[in-house]
């Protein structure tokens, strides 16, 4: 059995049970070549999922599951249905990964590219992985700093703090999906944004770099998570906001929630 050393602990690699879900909006006609060729690109099975449609929730739907200012920091924006979409979606793939029975699910959405430095990223994140854990593939390398608890071989794994945005690829164990389930039965903010909050999650999530993933959403005709124009007021305050909400958030981070 192989051992590998994480936080100063010797630990057994994991021996399998690993399945990727790719989150693809059926109605997206034009990404279907996108996933088959990041299907045909990973090492474990794959499930293409259908991501729940932002157009097919009702009001009945949105009220069940989000409610604004549940947790603080506030999040000083309303959700829109899309995000809202989008944040179901994800809970689909960690209640296959529970439901399942399986070791971990690799998660991924469907304008991520694999890049040749990936095999490698994920066969540090797989050696690495504990059945907590939530290890993330950042489209953006260089964004997050924190202490190491992996390297070799010219890749590391860090834990960030504060957590990185952007939920593209993440490896997660099935007691992680677990708790993300359980604390997300009801949410206020988008998904990414919640999975910085270790403090609700109860998870302390990782990330592997270089990733060896990247997001190509503009090659493939922008965002499916569409936006109204936004008049200019609103604009402006989304401006101001947003840099105050994350520096809330990274100094409950440092705080240690």
């Amino acid at each position: 059995m192989t051992l590998i050393q994480v936080d100063d602990t010797a630990i057994p690699a994991p021996a399998g049970g690993i399945k990727a879900f790719i989150i693809h909006l059926r109605r997206a006609h034009d990404r279907q070549p996108q996933v088959q060729r990041l299907a045909a690109g990973l090492p474990v099975p794959v499930e293409v999922m259908d991501a729940v449609d932002a157009l097919d929730l009702s009001d009945a739907d949105i009220d069940r599951v989000y409610r604004r200012h549940l947790h603080r920091p506030r999040y000083p924006f309303a959700l829109s249905r899309s995000e809202i979409a989008c944040f179901l979606s994800h809970r689909e793939a960690w209640r296959s990964i529970v439901d399942q029975g399986l070791d971990a699910g690799l998660v991924l959405e469907d304008d991520v590219a694999l890049e040749p430095g990936f095999p490698a990223a994920f066969a540090a994140a797989r050696a690495c992985l504990r059945p907590g854990d939530l290890i993330r593939f950042p489209v953006q390398e260089g964004r997050e700093r924190g202490p190491e608890v992996f390297a070799a071989d010219g890749l590391r794994i860090i834990r960030p703090n504060p957590v990185g945005l952007r939920m593209a690829a993440q490896l997660i164990g099935r007691d992680a999906a677990g708790r993300l389930l359980a604390a997300t039965e009801r949410f206020d903010r988008p998904v990414d944004t919640t999975a910085q909050m270790s403090w609700v999650t109860g998870l302390s999530p990782l990330s592997v770099e270089p990733s060896g993933v990247r997001e190509i959403s503009a090659t493939l005709g922008g965002s499916t998570i569409q936006r109204k124009k936004r008049p200019l007021l609103d604009k402006l305050a989304r401006e101001i906001l947003r840099p105050l909400y994350r520096m809330k958030v990274a100094a409950r981070s440092r705080a240690g929630g």
